[in-house]
């Protein structure tokens, strides 16, 4: 419990930090459970990205065997070395409830056609368009997943907050305010038996008029 002096001037300024805190705990339980929907939103986002980027990379990678295996590795390196394929990265912010996370946006440039169709491989255009694919959804993924930190760090620290005001500092300020109001009702019953008595005892004390 707080110590404090009963007085009515630290009850006044305990119901007001008692509405404070009150307010603050609700206010916080609001950001905490915006943040739970937002990181549960994000996490199954990035399970099914995830997802898309390991089958992306199967195929990519199944593509680029299939046509070592037809033309060889020495082929398909130089083919690949023809490759013209350019990717940007520019990088904003969004807020959701205060806490700054990341906008990735790929984007492409290239300069194909990169070799002659001649004696290529069809699974050289598939190997390539899907690592370009995969690329893009890295950059979607590596975005989730800085957020999901980010969101969950921020839902951490609002939960310990909750927690302390809603387990230690509400309830000793309200044991505080409790404890205040009885000592000043008992003061003021006190008084109210001083004052009869004194009431009484000045009343039996005072002399008789006398009657003409």
């Amino acid at each position: 419990m707080k110590q404090v002096a009963p007085t009515k001037t630290n009850l006044i300024k305990l119901r007001d930090e008692l509405k404070f805190a009150r307010m603050g705990h609700e206010l916080l339980d609001q950001k905490r459970n915006i943040l739970v929907v937002e990181l549960l939103t994000l996490v199954d986002q990035a399970v099914e990205y995830e997802a898309k980027v390991d089958a992306s990379l199967a195929k990519a990678y199944a593509e680029l065997e299939n046509a070592v295996l037809g033309m060889g590795k020495l082929k398909v390196g130089s083919l690949a070395s023809a490759i013209d394929l350019r990717s940007s990265i520019r990088l904003k912010q969004r807020r959701v409830m205060g806490v700054a996370l990341p906008v990735v946006d790929t984007a492409f440039a290239d300069g194909g056609p990169y070799y002659s169709p001649m004696d290529t491989s069809v699974s050289i255009d598939g190997a390539v368009a899907a690592f370009r694919y995969a690329l893009g959804l890295l950059g979607r993924l590596a975005e989730l997943k800085l957020s999901i930190t980010r969101l969950a760090s921020e839902l951490r620290k609002t939960i310990r907050k909750v927690n302390a005001l809603e387990k230690i500092a509400i309830p000793e300020l309200a044991e505080s305010l409790h404890y205040i109001q009885n000592r000043l009702e008992e003061s003021e019953r006190d008084m109210f038996v001083l004052m009869k008595r004194v009431k009484d005892r000045l009343s039996k004390t005072e002399p008789e008029v006398p009657q003409a």
